[in-house]
């Protein structure tokens, strides 16, 4: 039988699940600079790059890290990674623009990158991989949009 100490120890992880309005605000409040693991080049579009625009412009730092487009050097006016491992600082925040599927192959690099926050964009999430992060101490957030919280947070 689990003793008291062994119960909270077990549940102690899930403090990590960010989901709240609040904890949403203190994030993004917190976090300078953004590693974006599945950005997208203008050229493409769609939200994969406006969210990192609209971010940058609001006074974060984009640290582009496209999956695609190796042809791609910059992205937003800033020389690309090809990896979390060459992201030097390291970043506070990595925001995944991912398919759900795809986002635990990131899984390795982004525990040995040990950011504070891994935040998976609207639409993307994975209960292992969050469980896995939260119990590795980083925070997280799935399945919302940093640029719609970040709009709620300067109101």
């Amino acid at each position: 039988m689990p003793t008291a100490s062994q119960g909270s120890e077990a549940t102690e992880w899930r403090s990590h699940l960010l989901k709240h309005t609040s904890q949403l605000g203190q994030v993004l409040s917190s976090v300078h600079r953004i590693a974006v693991i599945g950005i997208k080049p203008e050229l493409v579009g769609g939200p994969a790059y406006y969210v990192p625009e609209y971010l940058q412009g609001a006074g974060y730092e984009i640290v582009p890290v496209p999956v695609y487009y190796p042809e791609v050097t910059e992205i937003l006016g800033v020389a690309v990674h090809r990896s979390l491992h060459t992201v030097t600082p390291p970043a506070d925040m990595v925001l995944l623009f991912r398919r759900s599927g795809d986002v635990t192959q990131h899984l390795a690099e982004i525990l040995a990158a040990t950011p504070r926050v891994v935040w998976m964009q609207q639409g993307i999430s994975d209960a292992e991989m969050a469980e896995t992060l939260a119990k590795a101490g980083i925070d997280v957030v799935q399945d919302r949009c940093a640029m719609i919280e970040h709009r709620h947070v300067r109101q």
